[in-house]
């Protein structure tokens, strides 16, 4: 049988205004992945070996969600990659990032909204913990949020990250917000699954007729701030977070334990809140809005 040919990729989006308008929506989102490339010291190569393993990947989900056979012909012509390339790729493994939070971070969480850890007069969080000792302790939290990591290396990697410090025989919290460090795996790896799902969940939304169930995709966007409106917002945001945060938690938590007895419980979900500003360059300036003031 012959090859098929490969596709030309300035023919790929054809006549269909639907497809252009996906590519060019692409470009604004690969924008900030690509800065984040360039910093790192990934070139266009290397980015380009890997997304014919993604575009594989996910022609493969498609074929399967159709119901349709999946070959390597169906997965040329659908994804555009040579069929030569199809084969050679079909054995490597797609790079995937934890879907789960770390120890550190499980932990970390079940402190600052568990309602054991909340003053019964202020409902405040305890800020000190005793280190040792029976609940509720440092020690004793850590062993019931991991039961593989001893709770000494639990409370190193959280003084690492600057989010506990020790007191004498207590461990008290230096922070009310759980954030990897830059150069950490776990900032790469928090980076990647936080935007994946806020992407999925838009892509889903669109995907979906009007019937259909869609997720919560919303924004606010002004511009026309000065870069001290643009600080005060970014405070307002994370003010609003925190009960957003403690909700989120205390009604996954209660879903978790009504769950725990059920078998068919395949499902996962992230909720998250996001807040970004920057200086909008002159009106006419390639790739960005112009920049008379707006709020919407």
């Amino acid at each position: 049988m012959s090859e098929l040919p490969g596709v030309d990729p300035g023919q790929a989006v054809g006549h269909d205004p639907r497809a252009q308008q996906a590519l060019d929506g692409a470009a604004v989102v690969l924008r900030p992945v690509v800065r984040w490339l360039l910093r790192r010291g990934v070139h266009y190569g290397a980015l380009t070996q890997l997304l014919k393993q993604v575009f594989l990947a996910e022609a493969r989900n498609e074929l399967q969600r159709k119901g349709t056979k999946v070959t390597d012909s169906a997965l040329s012509v659908l994804s555009g990659v040579h069929r030569k390339d199809v084969r050679a790729l079909s054995n490597e493994a797609l790079p995937t990032a934890p879907l789960v939070p770390t120890p550190a971070s499980v932990l970390f969480t079940r402190w600052v909204t568990d309602t054991r850890f909340r003053d019964p007069v202020t409902h405040k969080v305890v800020t000190c913990l005793p280190r040792h000792g029976e609940a509720p302790s440092f020690e004793s939290l850590a062993r019931e949020t991991s039961s593989d990591v001893h709770p000494r290396t639990l409370l190193e990697e959280l003084q690492r990250l600057g989010v506990v410090t020790v007191e004498g025989e207590q461990v008290c919290l230096s922070t009310e917000r759980f954030v990897s460090r830059p150069e950490d795996e776990s900032a790469a790896q928090t980076l990647a699954v936080n935007a994946a799902d806020h992407l999925a969940a838009a892509v889903h939304n669109l995907a979906v007729g009007q019937q259909g169930f869609k997720f919560l995709e919303q924004s606010v966007y002004a511009n026309g701030l000065s870069e001290d409106s643009g600080l005060k917002l970014a405070a307002v945001a994370r003010d609003l977070w925190a009960p957003a945060f403690d909700g989120m938690v205390a009604a996954a938590t209660e879903c978790v334990r009504a769950d725990n007895a059920r078998e068919d419980t395949p499902y996962r979900m992230r909720f998250g809140v996001y807040y970004y500003h920057e200086p909008v360059p002159p009106k006419g300036a390639p790739g960005k809005p112009d920049g008379s003031s707006k709020l919407v």
